[in-house]
C-alpha cells in the first residue's frame, strides 16, 4: 500500500517537497529520482572523514552506512547531519541524501517531529525492498534519538 502525500502527519516543507517531487514523477522514473539524490549526498567533513569511531553505524541498511548528528547550542538548536555511505550503494545513499536535503539545517523540533512513516510517503515501496525502506526509517529513528541525547546534554 503507497501513502499519498500529506496523507499521514505533516512533513516539514523540504520533506513535503521531495516527497512531492517523488509522487510527480512517473513510477518508472523514481528510482532514477533516488539515484539522483544519491550523487547530492554532501562528502564528509575532516572532522569525521575516515572516522567511523565518531559516526554510529545504522545496521539495518543493506550496506554500511553511518551517521553523527550534532546540535548547535543555545537558540535556535539547529541541526545538522554527516553521512558516510559507500558510492557503489546508491539506494542507501540516496536515501541518506533525502534525509540530508529534508532535515540538514532545521530546528531540532522540527526534526524530531518528522513522522517515522516519512519513507512511506516517497512511493518506492513496490520498486525497492521492505528491507531497505526500514534501512531509511532506522537512519531516521537514530537521527531522532542523537537530537534527543544531544538536547537533554546542552
Amino acid at each position: 500500500m503507497t501513502e499519498e502525500p500529506g496523507s499521514t502527519a505533516t512533513l516539514n516543507p523540504r520533506l513535503q517537497e521531495i516527497a512531492d517531487d517523488f509522487h510527480d514523477v512517473p513510477d518508472k522514473d523514481r528510482l532514477q529520482l533516488l539515484l539522483e539524490f544519491s550523487q547530492d549526498l554532501p562528502a564528509l567533513p575532516e572532522r569525521y572523514a575516515g572516522r567511523r569511531d565518531l559516526m554510529e553505524p545504522v545496521p539495518e541498511c543493506q550496506t554500511p552506512l553511518f551517521l553523527a548528528v550534532e546540535v548547535e547550542p543555545g537558540g535556535p538548536r539547529t541541526v545538522h547531519l554527516f553521512f558516510d555511505a559507500p558510492a557503489e550503494a546508491p539506494t542507501t545513499r540516496g536515501f541518506a541524501a533525502i534525509l540530508h536535503a529534508g532535515l540538514d539545517g532545521l530546528d531540532a523540533g522540527e526534526v524530531l517531529a518528522t513522522p517515522p512513516e516519512f519513507s512511506s510517503q516517497l512511493g518506492l515501496a513496490d520498486m525497492v525492498s521492505p528491507l531497505r525502506l526500514r534501512g531509511m526509517a532506522a537512519m531516521l529513528s537514530r537521527i531522532k534519538r542523537q537530537v534527543r541525547e544531544r538536547l537533554a546534554a546542552q
